[in-house]
């Protein structure tokens, strides 16, 4: 069992895993786990200062608004680590990540338009996801939800 799956699981929250081999994109992941592009959730590792980290879960139809997020962060920068530089911070390879078993529990703040819904995200192993309710997920990470997406075009 994957740190993931032990922390979700910990989290007592009702789950489900999900084992859809090996995709190439967002659109094949979706396909491979029968849900829609949109429930399918990327968790991004976005940086704020040297060590200060945050995961921000983006629905697979839609990306990071900078401009948004560096608004309600009250920053004025903010960049996205190398792969190396995120496997240190969280624990997990890129394409994988999670917040559930990360290595630190760095602040959570998912997309609004996940709110009320199934969401499918990263279980820390290639192939592999963890489905749960969003609303319950964000609850036992101690996170937020906030517009910070554009839909992609």
């Amino acid at each position: 069992m994957s740190s993931a799956v032990e922390a979700v699981s910990a989290a007592g929250i009702e789950y489900d895993v999900i084992r859809h081999g090996p995709v190439g994109s967002v659109a094949e992941a979706a396909a491979a786990q029968r849900v829609e592009v949109r429930d399918l959730v990327k968790t991004l590792v976005v940086r704020r200062a040297d060590d200060d980290y945050l995961f921000v879960l983006v629905p697979g139809d839609r990306s990071i608004s900078w401009p948004r997020l560096r608004a309600l962060l009250g920053v004025s920068r903010l960049s996205m680590p190398d792969a190396a530089t995120a496997r240190e911070a969280t624990g997990y390879e890129r394409g994988t990540i999670t917040p559930f078993g990360s290595r630190r529990p760095w602040p959570v703040i998912a997309d609004e338009s996940t709110r009320g819904r199934t969401i499918s995200l990263g279980a820390g192993e290639r192939g592999v996801a963890l489905r749960v309710g969003a609303d319950a997920a964000i609850e036992a990470l101690g996170g937020s939800f906030a517009d910070v997406t554009d839909l992609d075009s």
